[in-house]
């Protein structure tokens, strides 16, 4: 099916919005546009086994057992539906439409009426019953052919030429059709920035860096693999993964596991699971930081788009203490980020789902996540940030990260960035990260769609799976040749150690130098100050000062001479204590560069305003770096080692600068010189 086409039927679905205005907001449309589609489409797969179901459940009706398992086996999906209501039907009877809606809706197999539950449906029947809307949304969608294959007079599938079913809405086509929805209704509503699912071009990407190193191992007969995504939206990425795995092998097994937040793409989620014969139960509802759907499994492939930039506020309570509590032993050990950005949150509990790798080297996981730049860089030495990328570096499980174009999303323009991370890298990839730039491989869409303006075309795809594969090969390489050069490869690959992205935060200091001297403003300073006033009358103390306005001294022990001798002629207390004699040299002291370096217990004092920090790469000694880089400007300097702090960041953009150099001034100045001309004659023509 041809983009158009998943267009239409999503126009058609949409179309009964026009029906809605007015007695619904916008934001609530897809309340209504989302479950009907649902049940259109769950009827639509249902068709041609309908009879055959009625014809079960009429026969087991009067029986003492549970006749869920026949009416599966009868309706030849893990769900069935035991009216023989249809919406055509119902829509043709507008007096009675709600009964029979809910009638049919409750003839629904348990786990197929929790997917609509989840839309509270039986409150909208209600609620445009009420209106008088529902037999005509009903008769809307009941002319939607939502039709998974085609089929002749006789219900049998037609075939093509390839021997194929004739497909009319595939499952994967219908992926299309919700997101057209879904990404309409966030427009409406204003969703946050990522919130939603993401572009089907950038989850085949995402999918061939996440499975095409194993496609050997994946064609291998009885292969049976499992993929997780925590929030897995209306299981695009799960689908794709299932597609990609099953191309390689169709006789593969694969089985796909979800959780997810927003209760709209969880049901259109696990009713796809339905259709296609996956196991809906492995998709679960709710929040995966405060309540784990999967606890204590463990999958091959993890993936995840995970919202850019949302805090974690509501669950901090269950995050601190599950961080607290268990440390290391708990999914949270590694630190936790900023509260306003919970991406770090997503990497650490996919990675808590490993498989562990056993002494044969058998086992093991591959992850593939999706996030903006904030988790590259964000968050100083020894901060949460820094310590979850130390905790991935140091456990030599970052693979890869894939820089994108920006605006590839429906409604956020940001650039975007796959990291992909594995616990069972090849022998001579260990300890060696690849950094891709596929920043330049897009192309223009025809149409805008919200805020994406940009895709990825097969070739990019193909050309941007090509060169990571290429660059995981290069490593390889390198490494068994004993060689060291794991740059530049076309400007588009560089290779790092792991212990490259590791720095020392040093703090540098200063000595703090000062010369004396008496103003008017140090007597208003000695008037106002706390310490000087707990300690003597203040004011009485800073008149007592005032002959020796206009006076300085180049030490502090001549200064305190006179300004004591001053105190003691004038009848004034001359206080003892640290607190005291700090507030005097705040009033007193003035900073100079050629004045006298302060001392505690002999050593120099360093001074706050010229402290300065320094990130020095983790591998380089940083007494080397201080006289290179630092006391050749400032020879005074020196490094208080106590405050040093390990930190670790990855700046993608610095690794692939390029330096372009300014125009010349001589073409600057001749545009100037034009545009001048240009305002100049345009005013010439206003004032004629």
């Amino acid at each position: 099916m041809k983009s158009s086409k998943h267009t239409e039927l999503a126009n058609h679905a949409w179309s009964v919005a026009d029906l809605l205005r007015g007695d619904y907001k916008q934001s609530d449309y897809g309340k209504v546009i989302l479950p009907f589609t649902v049940l259109r489409r769950l009827e639509c797969v249902l068709a041609p086994t309908k009879d055959k179901v009625l014809e079960t459940a009429a026969k087991y009706a009067n029986q003492d057992m549970n006749p869920d398992r026949v009416l599966r086996l009868a309706s030849r999906h893990r769900f069935y539906n035991t009216s023989a209501y249809t919406l055509k039907a119902i829509a043709g009877d507008a007096s009675h439409a709600a009964k029979h809606l809910i009638e049919y809706y409750g003839a629904f197999s348990p786990n197929a009426r929790e997917v609509l539950e989840r839309y509270d449906f039986t409150q909208q029947i209600k609620r445009l019953d009420t209106a008088n809307l529902l037999y005509q949304v009903v008769g809307r969608f009941a002319d939607l052919d939502l039709r998974p294959v085609e089929r002749n007079d006789d219900g049998n599938v037609v075939l093509g030429e390839d021997g194929e079913p004739v497909e009319i809405v595939s499952n994967h086509q219908m992926g299309y059709v919700f997101e057209d929805l879904i990404r309409r209704f966030a427009e409406q509503s204003n969703e946050t920035a990522g919130e939603h699912f993401t572009p089907r071009e950038v989850i085949r990407l995402m999918v061939n860096l996440l499975i095409a190193p194993d496609s050997d191992a994946l064609a291998l007969p009885g292969t049976v693999r499992t993929v997780m995504d925590p929030a897995c939206g209306t299981g695009g990425m799960l689908s794709a993964a299932d597609d990609h795995i099953t191309a390689l092998n169709p006789d593969a097994t694969v089985k796909v596991y979800g959780q997810e937040l927003n209760p709209e793409s969880w049901a259109i989620c696990r009713s796809d699971m339905l259709i296609k014969g996956q196991d809906p139960e492995n998709i679960k509802y709710g929040n995966s930081f405060s309540d784990d759907g999967h606890p204590g499994a463990t999958f091959d492939y993890l993936l995840a788009n995970p919202p850019f930039g949302v805090e974690w506020k509501k669950v901090k309570d269950a995050v601190d203490d599950e961080h607290e509590r268990l440390g290391e032993s708990g999914r949270f050990g590694a630190g936790l980020p900023r509260i306003n950005d919970g991406s770090l949150l997503f990497l650490q509990h996919m990675i808590s789902k490993m498989r562990p790798v056993d002494a044969s080297g058998a086992g093991g996981s591959r992850i593939a996540i999706v996030f903006n730049g904030s988790p590259l860089f964000t968050g100083a030495a020894e901060s949460g940030e820094s310590r979850i990328r130390q905790w991935i570096l140091e456990n030599d499980w970052l693979e890869g990260i894939v820089a994108l174009p920006d605006q590839l999303f429906y409604n956020t323009g940001i650039s975007t960035y796959f990291w992909v991370l594995s616990n069972r890298k090849a022998r001579d990839r260990h300890g060696k990260v690849v950094l891709l730039d596929a920043r330049d491989y897009w192309r223009k869409m025809r149409k805008s769609l919200g805020d994406k303006r940009k895709e990825l075309g097969e070739q990019h795809i193909s050309e941007i799976t090509r060169l990571y594969t290429e660059a995981l090969a290069v490593v390889d390489a390198a490494e068994r040749d004993g060689g060291h050069d794991l740059a530049d490869r076309a400007g588009k690959i560089k290779v790092f150690r792991n212990q490259d992205f590791g720095y020392h935060r040093i703090t540098v200091e200063r000595p703090l130098k000062l010369r004396f001297e008496v103003t008017e403003e140090t007597l208003t300073a000695l008037t106002a100050s706390k310490p000087i006033a707990r300690a003597t009358d203040a004011k009485a103390f800073a008149e007592a000062l005032r002959p020796l306005v206009g006076k300085s001294w180049a030490t502090k022990s001549d200064a305190w001479l006179d300004l004591k001798d001053a105190a003691v002629a004038a009848g004034v207390l001359w206080p003892t204590g640290a607190p005291f004699s700090k507030a005097l040299r705040e009033a007193v002291g003035v900073r100079d560069p050629e004045g006298e370096v302060q001392r505690i217990k002999g050593e120099p004092e360093p001074d706050p305003e010229l402290r300065d920090y320094e990130n020095v790469p983790l591998e380089e000694d940083v007494e080397e770096y201080l006289r290179r880089e630092v006391l050749p400007h400032v020879p005074d300097a020196w490094i208080d080692h106590s405050k040093t702090k390990v930190g670790y960041e990855i700046p993608f953009t610095r690794h692939f600068y390029v330096y372009k150099p300014p125009r010349p001034l001589t073409e600057i100045d001749a545009e100037l010189k034009a545009l001048e001309a240009e305002i100049q004659e345009l005013l010439r023509e206003v004032t004629e």
